[in-house]
């Protein structure tokens, strides 16, 4: 890893870090980093601004997981939210069946409650020797006793076991940004655009009755996810560290954060995922931010939203496709 000077500064922060991460050797063979995770208050990434003459749009890039014991004091934040005319949310795609609606296609078998394999089989019945193995010894580690797991298909028994080795390591995947932006909506009321694409299920149980034979393709989705619990660890808390103190040098000469592409994929290259059209869903809710930004980019003088930074980074994200329309990108600092 490289070493990074964070950024304590002025503010009130509990954060005693290694600027150079330890790797120590543990009885499983698993690696412990020693990266010790920024507590308090921090000032989160600076904003991206995408500007048309004298109108600004800002764009915070979220990242998760972050520093489990950090709470967010952006003062450009605030300001930003303070003057925003309109507030873009977040892009997602939401499923919407008669018991509710649910945001994400992952969370789509949870809704079914058939998140087990198929036929009763198991999780060593489903994966290779070399991939079970693995999955024991990660388990032990950072899930323990829990034999309802087993059953689980692959991709599942993967969130499940990803989710518990956040907490262990210092991280959390909580949603730090959504209630400072409500709280600013609250105090300021200008303009909440929501960017969404639902999907609507009439009958629920022609779609449990498919899924509950179908074979997902998620052996990849499986072995990537711990894979990163292997080997980036001490990445993920490095990463999670300079988002939280505002280091963007460190920040984007890290890695990028885990992407769930391989799970995703999983599921919406299965039939029951290409039946209910996510993948154009997908294509169309990302069309539809664009067109929000053009509009609040026309008509306010100050906007603001949020995207994930990996969706906002590289040559086909969200900045790039901005500054092919002509506006001027200016990155954090700049």
């Amino acid at each position: 890893m490289r070493t990074a000077a964070w950024l304590c500064g002025a503010f009130t922060v509990l954060c005693s870090l290694s600027l150079q991460a330890q790797q120590v050797p543990q009885g499983d063979g698993i690696r412990t980093e020693a990266t010790v995770m920024v507590e308090g208050e921090q000032p989160g990434p600076g904003l991206w601004l995408v500007r048309k003459g004298n109108h600004d749009l800002y764009i915070l890039g979220t990242l998760s997981p972050l520093p489990a014991k950090m709470q967010l004091q952006s003062h450009q934040l605030e300001r930003v939210l303070a003057e925003a005319q309109e507030i873009i949310r977040s892009p997602y795609v939401s499923f919407s069946v008669d018991t509710g609606w649910f945001k994400g296609l992952l969370l789509l078998p949870k809704m079914l409650g058939a998140r087990n394999n198929p036929d009763d089989k198991r999780l060593r019945d489903v994966v290779s020797p070399a991939s079970y193995a693995r999955w024991t010894v990660l388990k032990a580690r950072y899930i323990g006793n829990d034999g309802g797991i087993e059953k689980r298909r692959p991709l599942f028994a993967a969130q499940e076991l990803y989710k518990e080795a956040m907490e262990r390591t210092g991280l959390d995947g909580k949603n730090i940004i959504t209630p400072i932006i409500n709280k600013a909506i609250e105090a300021h009321h200008p303009t909440v655009t929501v960017v969404s694409e639902k999907i609507v299920v009439t009958d629920v149980k022609p779609l449990l009755k498919e899924w509950s034979k179908t074979t997902l393709d998620d052996l990849a989705c499986f072995d990537n996810t711990m894979t990163q619990l292997e080997t980036d660890v001490d990445a993920m808390r490095a990463r999670a560290n300079a988002w939280a103190t505002g280091d963007m040098a460190a920040l984007q000469a890290l890695p990028p954060a885990y992407q769930w592409e391989a799970c995703s994929k999983a599921i919406t290259e299965a039939g029951i995922g290409k039946r209910l059209g996510f993948g154009d869903a997908e294509n169309k809710v990302k069309a539809r931010w664009l067109a929000a930004a053009d509009q609040a980019l026309e008509r306010n003088t100050v906007s603001f939203a949020m995207l994930p930074l990996n969706d906002m980074l590289g040559a086909d994200g969200f900045l790039a496709k901005l500054q092919a329309k002509g506006y001027t990108v200016i990155a954090p600092d700049e």
